[in-house]
Protein backbone atom coordinates (compact mmCIF):
# COMPACT_ATOMS: atom_id res chain seq x y z
CA UNK A 1 0.00 0.00 0.00
CA UNK A 2 1.22 3.49 -0.88
CA UNK A 3 -0.16 7.01 -0.65
CA UNK A 4 -0.46 9.32 -3.65
CA UNK A 5 -1.79 12.81 -2.99
CA UNK A 6 -2.53 11.65 0.55
CA UNK A 7 -4.78 8.78 -0.57
CA UNK A 8 -3.95 5.09 0.00
CA UNK A 9 -3.58 3.12 -3.24
CA UNK A 10 -2.34 -0.31 -4.23
CA UNK A 11 1.21 -0.21 -5.53
CA UNK A 12 1.26 -1.09 -9.23
CA UNK A 13 4.74 -1.42 -10.67
CA UNK A 14 3.99 -2.64 -14.17
CA UNK A 15 3.60 0.40 -16.43
CA UNK A 16 4.89 -1.31 -19.57
CA UNK A 17 1.62 -0.82 -21.42
CA UNK A 18 1.33 2.94 -20.80
CA UNK A 19 1.94 5.39 -23.63
CA UNK A 20 4.67 8.02 -23.65
CA UNK A 21 4.39 11.50 -22.18
CA UNK A 22 6.20 14.05 -20.04
CA UNK A 23 5.11 13.27 -16.47
CA UNK A 24 3.85 10.24 -14.54
CA UNK A 25 0.44 10.90 -12.98
CA UNK A 26 -2.01 8.74 -11.02
CA UNK A 27 -5.10 7.81 -13.04
CA UNK A 28 -7.89 6.94 -10.59
CA UNK A 29 -10.08 5.55 -13.38
CA UNK A 30 -7.59 2.80 -14.20
CA UNK A 31 -5.90 2.50 -10.82
CA UNK A 32 -2.42 2.91 -12.21
CA UNK A 33 0.31 5.42 -13.05
CA UNK A 34 0.11 6.78 -16.59
CA UNK A 35 2.22 9.13 -18.69
CA UNK A 36 0.59 12.50 -19.30
CA UNK A 37 1.51 15.31 -21.68
CA UNK A 38 1.81 18.75 -20.09
CA UNK A 39 0.33 22.03 -21.36
CA UNK A 40 2.25 23.44 -24.30
CA UNK A 41 4.97 21.93 -26.43
CA UNK A 42 7.75 24.51 -26.17
CA UNK A 43 11.00 23.60 -24.45
CA UNK A 44 11.44 25.77 -21.37
CA UNK A 45 15.15 25.90 -20.44
CA UNK A 46 16.24 26.39 -16.85
CA UNK A 47 16.83 30.10 -16.37
CA UNK A 48 19.53 31.82 -14.36
CA UNK A 49 18.15 35.33 -14.69
CA UNK A 50 15.12 36.99 -13.13
CA UNK A 51 13.13 40.13 -12.56
CA UNK A 52 15.55 41.89 -10.21
CA UNK A 53 18.86 43.27 -11.43
CA UNK A 54 21.67 43.86 -8.93
CA UNK A 55 24.69 46.05 -9.63
CA UNK A 56 27.68 45.95 -7.29
CA UNK A 57 31.10 47.52 -7.04
CA UNK A 58 32.96 50.02 -9.15
CA UNK A 59 34.62 52.76 -7.16
CA UNK A 60 32.43 51.82 -4.18
CA UNK A 61 31.21 48.84 -2.15
CA UNK A 62 27.56 49.74 -2.83
CA UNK A 63 25.14 47.21 -4.33
CA UNK A 64 22.04 48.63 -6.04
CA UNK A 65 18.97 46.86 -7.37
CA UNK A 66 16.32 47.57 -9.98
CA UNK A 67 13.15 45.91 -11.25
CA UNK A 68 14.14 45.21 -14.84
CA UNK A 69 10.62 45.12 -16.31
CA UNK A 70 9.91 48.68 -15.15
CA UNK A 71 11.88 51.90 -15.46
CA UNK A 72 13.12 54.02 -12.58
CA UNK A 73 16.08 54.74 -10.37
CA UNK A 74 17.99 52.05 -8.51
CA UNK A 75 17.56 51.35 -4.78
CA UNK A 76 20.25 50.45 -2.25
CA UNK A 77 20.57 46.67 -1.75
CA UNK A 78 23.53 46.37 0.64
CA UNK A 79 27.32 46.35 0.57
CA UNK A 80 30.15 44.26 -0.83
CA UNK A 81 32.84 43.18 1.66
CA UNK A 82 35.07 45.98 0.34
CA UNK A 83 35.38 48.33 -2.60
CA UNK A 84 35.50 45.94 -5.57
CA UNK A 85 36.31 47.90 -8.71
CA UNK A 86 36.66 45.91 -11.92
CA UNK A 87 34.94 42.80 -10.54
CA UNK A 88 32.97 40.07 -12.30
CA UNK A 89 29.49 38.78 -11.55
CA UNK A 90 27.11 35.92 -12.34
CA UNK A 91 24.05 34.20 -10.85
CA UNK A 92 21.98 31.03 -10.86
CA UNK A 93 18.69 32.94 -10.71
CA UNK A 94 18.55 33.11 -6.92
CA UNK A 95 22.12 33.60 -5.70
CA UNK A 96 24.27 36.43 -7.08
CA UNK A 97 28.07 36.23 -7.15
CA UNK A 98 30.71 38.99 -7.20
CA UNK A 99 34.33 37.95 -7.80
CA UNK A 100 37.76 39.51 -8.04
CA UNK A 101 38.46 43.18 -8.62
CA UNK A 102 40.78 45.82 -7.29
CA UNK A 103 41.02 47.60 -3.96
CA UNK A 104 44.54 49.03 -3.74
CA UNK A 105 45.67 45.70 -5.22
CA UNK A 106 44.10 42.81 -7.07
CA UNK A 107 41.67 40.59 -5.15
CA UNK A 108 40.68 36.92 -5.15
CA UNK A 109 37.51 37.46 -3.09
CA UNK A 110 34.26 35.74 -4.08
CA UNK A 111 31.17 37.02 -2.25
CA UNK A 112 27.48 36.21 -2.67
CA UNK A 113 24.00 37.54 -2.03
CA UNK A 114 20.50 36.10 -2.09
CA UNK A 115 18.98 38.26 -4.83
CA UNK A 116 15.47 38.30 -3.37
CA UNK A 117 16.67 39.65 0.00
CA UNK A 118 18.51 43.02 0.23
CA UNK A 119 21.53 42.64 2.51
CA UNK A 120 25.30 42.74 2.61
CA UNK A 121 27.31 40.00 0.92
CA UNK A 122 28.52 36.78 2.54
CA UNK A 123 31.90 35.15 1.90
CA UNK A 124 31.77 32.43 -0.76
CA UNK A 125 35.44 31.46 -1.25
CA UNK A 126 38.39 32.52 -3.40
CA UNK A 127 39.32 32.63 -7.06
CA UNK A 128 42.31 30.55 -8.13
CA UNK A 129 44.36 33.77 -8.19
CA UNK A 130 43.94 37.45 -7.41
CA UNK A 131 42.84 39.39 -10.49
CA UNK A 132 40.95 42.42 -11.71
CA UNK A 133 38.77 42.73 -14.81
CA UNK A 134 37.79 39.07 -15.17
CA UNK A 135 34.42 38.50 -16.82
CA UNK A 136 31.70 36.15 -15.61
CA UNK A 137 28.98 34.03 -17.17
CA UNK A 138 26.83 31.21 -15.83
CA UNK A 139 23.98 28.80 -16.19
CA UNK A 140 21.68 27.60 -13.44
CA UNK A 141 24.45 25.45 -11.93
CA UNK A 142 27.91 26.80 -12.69
CA UNK A 143 29.56 30.21 -12.73
CA UNK A 144 32.65 30.83 -14.86
CA UNK A 145 35.19 33.66 -14.67
CA UNK A 146 37.51 34.17 -17.64
CA UNK A 147 40.59 36.29 -18.21
CA UNK A 148 41.61 39.34 -16.25
CA UNK A 149 44.75 41.07 -15.06
CA UNK A 150 46.85 39.54 -12.31
CA UNK A 151 49.70 41.33 -10.55
CA UNK A 152 52.09 39.78 -13.06
CA UNK A 153 50.10 40.56 -16.20
CA UNK A 154 47.21 39.28 -18.31
CA UNK A 155 45.78 35.81 -17.72
CA UNK A 156 43.92 33.32 -19.92
CA UNK A 157 42.66 31.19 -17.00
CA UNK A 158 38.99 30.27 -16.70
CA UNK A 159 37.83 29.47 -13.14
CA UNK A 160 34.53 27.85 -12.24
CA UNK A 161 32.33 27.45 -9.19
CA UNK A 162 29.13 25.60 -8.33
CA UNK A 163 26.96 28.60 -7.45
CA UNK A 164 24.73 26.84 -4.93
CA UNK A 165 27.75 25.53 -2.96
CA UNK A 166 30.28 27.82 -1.31
CA UNK A 167 33.98 27.06 -1.81
CA UNK A 168 37.03 28.06 -3.78
CA UNK A 169 37.03 28.23 -7.58
CA UNK A 170 38.49 25.38 -9.62
CA UNK A 171 40.37 25.39 -12.92
CA UNK A 172 38.09 25.04 -15.94
CA UNK A 173 40.53 25.59 -18.80
CA UNK A 174 42.02 28.48 -20.75
CA UNK A 175 40.87 31.22 -23.09
CA UNK A 176 42.52 31.24 -26.50
CA UNK A 177 44.66 34.24 -25.46
CA UNK A 178 45.55 35.98 -22.20
CA UNK A 179 43.47 39.16 -21.99
CA UNK A 180 41.66 41.60 -19.75
CA UNK A 181 38.47 43.60 -20.15
CA UNK A 182 36.63 40.88 -22.06
CA UNK A 183 32.82 40.47 -21.74
CA UNK A 184 31.01 37.24 -20.90
CA UNK A 185 27.56 35.99 -21.88
CA UNK A 186 25.91 32.57 -21.73
CA UNK A 187 22.85 30.49 -22.30
CA UNK A 188 22.02 27.28 -20.44
CA UNK A 189 24.73 25.31 -22.24
CA UNK A 190 27.38 27.62 -23.73
CA UNK A 191 29.52 30.44 -22.31
CA UNK A 192 31.14 33.11 -24.50
CA UNK A 193 33.79 35.78 -23.98
CA UNK A 194 34.15 38.61 -26.48
CA UNK A 195 36.90 41.13 -27.14
CA UNK A 196 39.36 42.43 -24.61
CA UNK A 197 42.89 43.77 -24.52
CA UNK A 198 46.14 41.83 -24.34
CA UNK A 199 49.75 41.86 -25.46
CA UNK A 200 48.51 41.90 -29.06
CA UNK A 201 46.44 45.08 -28.60
CA UNK A 202 42.66 45.39 -28.92
CA UNK A 203 40.96 42.05 -29.54
CA UNK A 204 37.84 41.32 -31.61
CA UNK A 205 37.82 37.56 -31.02
CA UNK A 206 34.76 35.83 -29.54
CA UNK A 207 35.37 32.40 -28.03
CA UNK A 208 33.18 29.81 -26.31
CA UNK A 209 33.08 26.83 -23.95
CA UNK A 210 30.48 24.25 -22.97
CA UNK A 211 29.66 25.19 -19.37
CA UNK A 212 28.82 21.67 -18.13
CA UNK A 213 32.24 20.34 -19.13
CA UNK A 214 35.76 21.61 -18.53
CA UNK A 215 38.25 22.47 -21.27
CA UNK A 216 39.81 25.24 -23.28
CA UNK A 217 37.83 27.81 -25.24
CA UNK A 218 37.21 27.52 -28.99
CA UNK A 219 36.95 30.31 -31.57
CA UNK A 220 33.39 31.52 -32.14
CA UNK A 221 33.77 34.55 -34.46
CA UNK A 222 34.56 38.26 -34.24
CA UNK A 223 32.99 41.43 -32.87
CA UNK A 224 32.04 44.18 -35.32
CA UNK A 225 34.79 46.31 -33.70
CA UNK A 226 37.80 45.22 -31.63
CA UNK A 227 37.41 46.81 -28.21
CA UNK A 228 37.59 46.18 -24.48
CA UNK A 229 35.83 47.14 -21.22
CA UNK A 230 32.38 46.43 -22.66
CA UNK A 231 29.16 45.52 -20.91
CA UNK A 232 27.17 42.41 -21.87
CA UNK A 233 23.76 40.86 -21.41
CA UNK A 234 21.79 37.97 -22.89
CA UNK A 235 18.68 35.86 -23.11
CA UNK A 236 18.56 32.14 -23.90
CA UNK A 237 19.38 32.68 -27.59
CA UNK A 238 21.07 36.07 -28.09
CA UNK A 239 23.93 37.91 -26.41
CA UNK A 240 24.57 41.66 -26.70
CA UNK A 241 27.87 43.52 -26.12
CA UNK A 242 27.73 47.25 -25.41
CA UNK A 243 30.15 50.16 -25.19
CA UNK A 244 33.87 49.78 -24.55
CA UNK A 245 37.01 51.56 -25.64
CA UNK A 246 39.44 51.37 -28.53
CA UNK A 247 43.19 51.84 -28.35
CA UNK A 248 45.55 53.36 -25.84
CA UNK A 249 43.75 56.70 -26.20
CA UNK A 250 40.72 55.09 -24.56
CA UNK A 251 38.25 56.22 -27.21
CA UNK A 252 34.82 55.45 -25.72
CA UNK A 253 32.23 53.67 -27.86
CA UNK A 254 28.43 53.55 -27.97
CA UNK A 255 28.45 50.43 -30.15
CA UNK A 256 26.16 47.49 -29.43
CA UNK A 257 26.55 44.24 -31.36
CA UNK A 258 25.01 40.82 -30.90
CA UNK A 259 25.47 37.12 -31.58
CA UNK A 260 23.25 34.06 -31.55
CA UNK A 261 24.86 32.04 -28.77
CA UNK A 262 24.23 28.56 -30.22
CA UNK A 263 25.48 29.51 -33.70
CA UNK A 264 29.13 30.36 -34.26
CA UNK A 265 29.81 33.39 -36.44
CA UNK A 266 30.63 37.07 -36.38
CA UNK A 267 28.65 39.63 -34.41
CA UNK A 268 26.03 41.87 -36.06
CA UNK A 269 25.23 45.51 -35.33
CA UNK A 270 22.45 45.91 -32.75
CA UNK A 271 22.22 49.69 -32.26
CA UNK A 272 23.77 52.36 -30.05
CA UNK A 273 23.83 53.19 -26.35
CA UNK A 274 22.60 56.63 -25.35
CA UNK A 275 26.24 57.63 -24.64
CA UNK A 276 29.75 56.47 -25.51
CA UNK A 277 31.11 54.79 -22.37
CA UNK A 278 33.53 52.19 -21.10
CA UNK A 279 32.92 49.82 -18.22
CA UNK A 280 29.10 49.50 -18.05
CA UNK A 281 27.57 46.48 -16.29
CA UNK A 282 24.83 44.44 -17.94
CA UNK A 283 22.09 42.02 -16.88
CA UNK A 284 18.65 40.92 -18.09
CA UNK A 285 15.32 39.38 -17.13
CA UNK A 286 15.37 37.13 -20.19
CA UNK A 287 13.60 39.70 -22.36
CA UNK A 288 14.88 43.16 -21.47
CA UNK A 289 18.57 43.89 -21.06
CA UNK A 290 20.00 46.80 -19.07
CA UNK A 291 23.41 48.46 -19.06
CA UNK A 292 24.24 50.46 -15.95
CA UNK A 293 26.90 53.06 -15.22
CA UNK A 294 30.18 53.41 -17.03
CA UNK A 295 32.82 56.02 -17.65
CA UNK A 296 32.46 58.81 -20.21
CA UNK A 297 35.29 60.97 -21.49
CA UNK A 298 34.93 63.26 -18.47
CA UNK A 299 33.67 61.19 -15.49
CA UNK A 300 31.86 58.10 -14.23
CA UNK A 301 28.13 58.15 -15.00
CA UNK A 302 25.04 56.83 -13.21
CA UNK A 303 22.68 56.40 -16.15
CA UNK A 304 21.02 53.07 -17.00
CA UNK A 305 20.01 52.17 -20.57
CA UNK A 306 17.67 49.37 -21.57
CA UNK A 307 17.04 47.34 -24.71
CA UNK A 308 14.70 44.57 -25.83
CA UNK A 309 17.18 41.79 -26.56
CA UNK A 310 15.27 40.18 -29.43
CA UNK A 311 14.66 43.53 -31.16
CA UNK A 312 17.59 45.49 -32.55
CA UNK A 313 17.63 49.21 -31.84
CA UNK A 314 19.20 51.93 -29.75
CA UNK A 315 19.24 52.02 -25.97
CA UNK A 316 16.54 53.93 -24.05
CA UNK A 317 16.94 55.72 -20.73
CA UNK A 318 15.87 53.53 -17.78
CA UNK A 319 16.87 55.63 -14.76
CA UNK A 320 19.96 56.12 -12.59
CA UNK A 321 22.09 54.09 -10.22
CA UNK A 322 22.50 55.45 -6.68
CA UNK A 323 26.20 56.19 -7.30
CA UNK A 324 28.03 57.19 -10.50
CA UNK A 325 30.55 54.43 -11.22
CA UNK A 326 32.16 52.15 -13.78
CA UNK A 327 33.73 48.68 -13.90
CA UNK A 328 31.23 46.93 -11.61
CA UNK A 329 29.49 43.56 -11.80
CA UNK A 330 25.79 42.95 -12.45
CA UNK A 331 23.50 39.93 -12.43
CA UNK A 332 19.81 39.14 -12.01
CA UNK A 333 17.40 36.77 -10.34
CA UNK A 334 14.33 36.53 -8.12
Amino acid sequence: MRKINGQPVDAITDISDTSGGEALKWDASTGRMVWELQDGESYLPPTWYGGRGVIGGGSTNVIDYITIASTGNATDFGDLPQVMSQNASCSNGSRGIFAGGENGGVSNIIAYITISTPSNTTDFGDLSSSKKKPSGCSNITRGLFGGGHESGGYTNVIDYITIATTGNALDFGDLTVAKTGTAGISNSTRGLWAGGSGGIGDIDVIEYVTIASTGNATDFGDLTQARYYKGSTEDETRGVFAGGIIGSAWVRQNIMDYVTVDTTGNATDFGDLTAAIRGPAGCSNGSRGVFAGGNSSSADVNNIDYITIQTTGNGTDFGDTTVARAFMGACSGD
